[in-house]
């Protein structure tokens, strides 16, 4: 039996701070991830068949301003490259802060299926309770509720055309947590959750992200 190799994901971080030890042990910990950690500067400066070469791309960003092709030489073309996404069947997944990332960029809000996003609140240490509400769905097939510590967002409402997988009634938090779309020609994973440490060691969220790579990838 030939075994499947790792999935080449990017992972691009910029406009928010992260505890760096912890974050490297989340992704480099991932079975069958292959991660490259990278600022958006880098990942939109590097020439177009580099960035078109991994299997999927994870964003964890919270950059606010533009993107624009009149950044510094060092940024690359931010608006180019991030407007070329969806083209191919490259995976895309937003993690966290990366759903409220440029908020006045329409395609960004295609991807995470919101607009109006530069409307939100956030309350840090929130315990809530998490529900799988779709049993079926690949990502969180065989997984039962759970409860973790985690920042929350209330955010505006999720487009109808995305698939719900994972909600709260948490009265500080947003309904939904984890969601799918399609974008152009790419799979679309969302998932709010995964602020710090302390939630990216909860084996529910590390288990909910494995699998929203590998289906946003088209291995599942």
């Amino acid at each position: 039996m030939i075994k499947a190799s790792p999935l080449n994901v990017a992972v691009v971080t910029g406009g928010h701070h992260y505890q760096v030890p912890e974050f490297h042990r989340l992704f480099h910990g991932l079975p069958g991830v292959a991660p490259t950690i990278q600022h958006m500067d880098d990942f939109t400066a590097s020439p177009a068949a580099v960035r078109q070469a991994y299997d999927v791309v994870l964003f964890f960003t919270m950059l606010t301003e533009g993107p624009v092709d009149t950044a510094p030489w060092y940024c690359g073309k931010p608006l180019t490259a991030l407007s070329e996404l969806g083209q191919t069947q490259q995976g895309l997944v937003f993690l966290h802060h990366s759903i409220l990332a440029y908020p006045q960029f329409a395609p960004w809000d295609q991807m995470v299926g919101m607009t109006g996003r530069q409307q939100f609140t956030y309350h840090l240490d929130q315990t809530l309770r998490l529900h799988v509400a779709d049993q079926a769905h690949p990502i969180t097939s065989g997984l039962a509720d759970w409860d973790m510590v985690d920042e929350t967002y209330t955010t505006p409402s999720l487009a109808p055309d995305s698939t719900l997988l994972l909600t709260t009634d948490h009265p500080n938090s947003m309904r939904h947590i984890a969601w799918t779309r399609q974008y152009r020609n790419a799979r679309v994973f969302n998932f709010q959750s995964g602020h710090d440490g302390v939630a990216w060691a909860n084996p529910n969220f590390q288990e909910i992200l494995r699998r929203g790579i590998f289906w946003a990838a088209g291995r599942a």
